[in-house]
């Protein structure tokens, strides 16, 4: 196989995996993706029971009677359950896997990590962001799909002063890319 075809099966292979579904077909298509949270406090009778997919930053994962709870940020998706844009928060959420079903280990769903869920809206229940009383739509998660981490890397740079043209100490800079006997080091004063 030669070079250019490898490059080319490489890319389409990547191409197809960044549009795979996170979540089961099944979810994706039958789950609301376009909705406005706050229709869910205005009017929860109308949507009890109903199946939805969403996206979220964690806030706080807990281990509760019911199971386990998760306390995130609402982001939409798209409709591959990829989450569209973080900075868009729409509001916070309750999401519950029954304890029957398993548990989300709060080390793992921890604070700030991404997740797309699919989960029947439940009920409104009232909670607490500080010392403010607020309304969270409350959801039994049927699949959630955890985002890898974000890892921050350091950045490695040099710190030391680059001097420039005409000055050559330490480092040689020159816009034309000209090169000098021992490079590195200042050329000879005349």
């Amino acid at each position: 196989m030669t070079m250019r075809r490898l490059i080319g099966v490489m890319s389409v292979a990547l191409s197809l995996a960044a549009c795979a579904p996170v979540l089961n077909r099944e979810f994706l298509k039958e789950g609301a993706r376009e909705f406005d949270p706050r229709h869910l406090l205005e009017t929860p009778e109308v949507f009890k029971d109903k199946l939805f997919v969403f996206g979220g930053v964690i806030v706080e994962t807990r281990l509760v009677e019911q199971g386990s709870r998760i306390e995130a940020l609402f982001v939409p998706v798209d409709r591959y359950g990829h989450l569209r844009d973080t900075s868009r928060y729409q509001g916070r959420f309750y999401a519950i896997l029954p304890a029957a079903r398993g548990m989300l280990d709060p080390m793992i769903y921890k604070r700030g990590r991404e997740i797309s869920v699919a989960a029947t809206f439940v009920e409104v229940r009232k909670g607490r962001i500080d010392e403010m009383e607020v309304l969270y739509p409350v959801f039994e998660i049927r699949q959630v799909y955890l985002w890898e981490e974000y890892r921050a890397y350091p950045y490695y740079y040099w710190s030391a002063p680059y001097y420039y043209y005409p000055h050559y100490y330490p480092y040689v800079y020159d816009p034309w890319w000209r090169p000098y006997p021992g490079y590195g080091w200042p050329p000879p004063p005349w």
